[in-house]
């Protein structure tokens, strides 16, 4: 019984002697085998880091009355796009990040080089007062999580990155549209008065323009040249492509329109949309020229057959002269068509002997401004040559404008694509 007694106590002994602190509960602090203390976990350590008992303030900034924090910003972007003329702004997707030194999250006690934090530690920290000067709309990303970081390092200095999607005023001269140059910015900027302004230079491609644009314009002023073509006695082809062409004219102008702003400076688009409307225009009208031109015998006829009543006036009132019987009695005798040259000769030699006893060309009578127009005609055509000649006239009109038309078309052209898409290119490429 002793020596199972002595067996047991030597137990004991020896137990105490290897470790009894090691299963001490009453101890403040639990040691390792070796006698050093064990690092804390990091949720002790952010307590007695920035904790309620640890004296830190996020509503003061680092080096309080002493000098100011520099914050260092990093700008990575994700994607730009979705510039928009009628608002003026564009909208981007950048990962923002900033780092400063906080010399009260210095530490020494943990191991780690850095610590991640998760993102609700940003309401426990000091931030910097950043903001976007030009910035019209933001929100954050919260798919899966929040999409922000928070990184401490052991000399106190703090990373602070998020995602981010703006939508920043940019300000545009449209005066070359749509082959300008815009430059658009991204202000950061502090409470503190500091500004970072990035700018992006941006191009327009003129693909979608051309498409959309210059090139079914170009292709209505082309169809409208088609009238010079159609016989002029084809009135309702004439006048129904030269008013499609014209409604279709408008219709693009005002779809060009459309998709930008309201400025009060005229656009490089308005001048081609409104030469181009012009050039339709102008072949409409050059049909009414030569409808108008082609139909001038007629006036002759209608003047010959007033001057004709005017005469039978005349000579029911006794007032007729030598001429006027001769007429009378021409007019009784049997036509026949061997006669109906000389029957013409006669009405043009009384129309013009009429006009030189009886009528003031430079009067302001009704048939003066029909007389001086008729007056230059050479003596001696009968009707059908007086006819033929003003039909004629008219044809020329449609000859020239063939040539006249598409020469002045391209002349326009080329002053138009020389000066918005190579000067005035220069000029915004040295201003950048």
């Amino acid at each position: 019984m002793f020596a199972q007694l002595q067996k047991l106590l030597c137990v004991l002994v020896f137990l105490r002697l290897w470790g009894v602190d090691r299963y001490c509960v009453n101890c403040r602090e639990v040691k390792s085998l070796n006698g050093r203390p064990k690092p804390m976990s990091p949720s002790d350590f952010l307590d007695k880091l920035m904790g309620k008992t640890s004296g830190y303030d996020a509503r003061i900034r680092p080096n309080f009355k002493g000098p100011p924090v520099n914050v260092t910003c990093n700008i990575f972007i994700n994607s730009f796009g979705s510039v928009t003329e009628t608002t003026m702004d564009y909208r981007l997707n950048v990962f923002l990040r900033q780092q400063w030194n906080d010399p009260r999250l210095a530490y020494k006690e943990y191991p780690d080089d850095s610590l991640d934090l998760d993102p609700s530690m940003l309401d426990s920290i000091w931030k910097p007062d950043l903001f976007f000067a030009n910035e019209k709309g933001a929100n954050f990303h919260e798919v899966t999580t929040d999409n922000k970081l928070l990184r401490i390092f052991q000399n106190g200095n703090v990373l602070y990155s998020i995602r981010l999607t703006l939508i920043l005023s940019c300000p545009m001269d449209l005066k070359n549209f749509p082959m300008d140059i815009q430059t658009c910015t991204m202000q950061l900027e502090s409470c503190k008065f500091t500004c970072i302004e990035v700018k992006f230079h941006l191009q327009r491609q003129m693909g979608y323009y051309l498409i959309q644009m210059y090139i079914p314009s170009l292709l209505t002023v082309i169809l409208s040249w088609v009238s010079f073509w159609i016989n002029m006695d084809a009135a309702p082809a004439r006048v129904g492509l030269g008013i499609t062409t014209v409604l279709t004219m408008t219709t693009q102008s005002s779809g060009s329109r459309a998709s930008l702003p309201k400025v009060s400076y005229v656009k490089a688009i308005d001048i081609w949309m409104a030469v181009c409307l012009l050039f339709v225009f102008a072949a409409l009208l050059e049909y009414a020229a030569v409808n108008f031109v082609s139909r001038q015998h007629k006036e002759f006829f209608r003047l010959r057959r007033r001057l004709r009543k005017d005469r039978r006036r005349r000579a029911a009132a006794g007032q007729c002269n030598d001429f006027t019987g001769n007429m009378a009695s021409y007019r009784t005798t049997k036509h026949c068509s061997a006669c109906a040259q000389d029957l013409a000769q006669l009405s043009y030699d009384f129309f013009m002997s009429s006009f030189s006893s009886n009528v003031h060309l430079s009067g302001d009578g009704p048939l003066s401004e029909v007389a001086a127009m008729f007056a230059a005609l050479p003596p001696g055509h009968s009707l059908f040559q007086i006819r033929r000649r003003f039909i004629d006239r008219a044809k020329r009109i449609d000859t020239i404008s063939r040539a006249v038309f598409p020469l002045s078309f391209l002349i326009f052209n080329v002053f138009y694509w020389l000066t918005f898409k190579v000067l005035r290119n220069e000029e915004l490429h040295s201003a950048l």
